[in-house]
């Protein structure tokens, strides 16, 4: 997971790709947390995105790093948990999340894992690093 981690620290943006029916669905995000041996994301219940997510969890993430010219893709089952511990990580990180999701806003931040997943870092070539 630290290569995953390292790679998505470096993009800085990802992006993350769902299904809504027939249509792809692409959006940027930015949060991500390694904890404990896994890649925490979040999104938030109120959103398109979480809606697409549970109605089909095969999701992908893909990241691209200009430097070295790679990108990432990051493919699995989104699974979401209550999770505290990585809650509290992410407003540690982004402080300004907390305003967004709190008691007075009523939205609440939906964290998950990729289950089932398979990595994959390309460079140019062509050549794969899977993880």
């Amino acid at each position: 997971m630290s290569r995953i981690h390292e790679f998505l620290d470096e993009a800085g943006v990802f992006f993350l790709a769902t299904e809504d029916g027939k249509q792809a669905k692409v959006r940027p995000l930015g949060a991500h947390i390694e904890l404990n041996g896994k890649e925490y994301f979040t999104v938030g219940d109120f959103k398109e995105v979480y809606r697409q997510m549970t109605e089909n969890p095969l999701v992908e993430i893909v990241a691209f790093t200009p430097k070295d010219r790679k990108w990432l893709r990051y493919t699995g089952k989104a699974v979401f948990e209550e999770n505290k511990e990585v809650e509290e990580k992410v407003f540690e990180d982004l402080p300004h999340l907390r305003q967004a999701y709190s008691e007075e806003s009523g939205h609440k931040m939906m964290i998950f894992t990729l289950e089932d997943a398979v990595a994959r870092i390309i460079d140019m070539a062509g050549n794969e690093e899977v993880i």
